[in-house]
C-alpha cells in the first residue's frame, strides 16, 4: 500500500489511523538528532496536524497554521537540549514552538488553544510579549517579558534545555526566559516536540536535539 503525506488536519488524522503504532509509539531520541531541511517536502519524520507548513529554500516555513502544530515523530528524553534557528519576515513576529506535548493535538476551532506541553512564543500578540506557558498561553501565571521584540528577517539561534524541573530558553546565547516547574510535564502525553504558528510568516532551520 502506498501512503502519501498530506498537510490537512483531516488527512493527518487519516494518516494517523493508517500508520497506527508508528504514530503512537515512534522511536525515542537516544543520541544527537538533526534536521537541516535540505529537501523538497516535510517527509515522514513529521506529522502535520493541519495546513501551513512547507519546506522551501532549505528551511521550514510556518504560516497560517492557526495552532495546528507540526509534530516531530520521535519521543524526547526528559532531560534534553533543543537548538533551532528561528525568524519571522514580519514586524508582527510571533515565533512559536511547543515542547513536551502529546504529538498529535491541535486547536480545533481557532479558539483559545490549550496546549499539551510548554509553549515558547517570541514576540507574540503583535510583537508585544514573549512567554513560556505551561499548557495555556492565556493563563495568568506564564513566564513573560515585554522588553524585547522580534526584528523582521533577523535570524535568532534558540536553545531550550530541560534538566529536572527547570526549563530554560536562550536566544543568541543569552538566557531569555526560564520556568521552574514543580510538576514537570513528563511521561505519556508529554514527550514530543512541535513547530507551531498562528498566522505570521515564520521560518525554522538547523534543528538539533541532544539528550542530556
Amino acid at each position: 500500500m502506498r501512503i502519501s503525506f498530506h498537510h490537512g488536519a483531516a488527512a493527518g488524522a487519516s494518516l494517523a489511523l493508517l500508520l497506527g503504532c508508528k504514530v503512537k509509539d515512534p522511536p525515542p531520541i537516544k543520541e544527537r538528532w538533526t534536521d537541516d531541511f535540505e529537501r523538497s517536502s516535510l517527509g515522514p519524520e513529521y506529522y502535520a496536524s493541519g495546513d501551513g507548513y512547507r519546506v522551501a529554500d532549505g528551511a521550514l516555513s510556518a504560516r497560517g497554521a492557526y495552532n495546528h502544530p507540526l509534530w516531530l515523530r520521535r519521543k524526547l528524553p526528559h532531560d534534553v537540549r533543543i537548538e533551532v534557528d528561528a525568524w519571522s519576515t514580519e514586524r508582527r513576529g510571533d515565533i512559536k514552538i511547543e515542547v513536551f506535548g502529546d504529538g498529535h493535538s491541535y486547536d480545533p476551532d481557532k479558539g483559545a488553544y490549550l496546549a499539551t506541553g510548554y509553549e515558547l512564543i517570541f514576540g507574540g500578540w503583535s510583537n508585544s510579549r514573549s512567554i513560556i506557558a505551561r499548557l495555556d498561553e492565556h493563563a495568568p501565571d506564564v513566564k513573560a517579558r515585554t522588553d524585547v521584540q522580534v526584528v523582521a528577517s533577523q535570524r535568532y539561534r534558540w536553545k531550550i534545555e530541560r534538566q529536572g524541573k527547570l526549563l530554560r530558553w536562550w536566544i543568541d546565547d543569552r538566557v531569555f526566559l526560564e520556568l521552574d516547574d514543580p510538576r514537570p510535564l513528563e511521561g505519556a502525553g508529554h514527550e514530543y516536540f512541535g513547530f507551531n504558528n498562528w498566522e505570521t510568516d515564520t521560518w525554522f532551520d538547523n534543528l538539533v536535539i541532544t539528550p542530556l
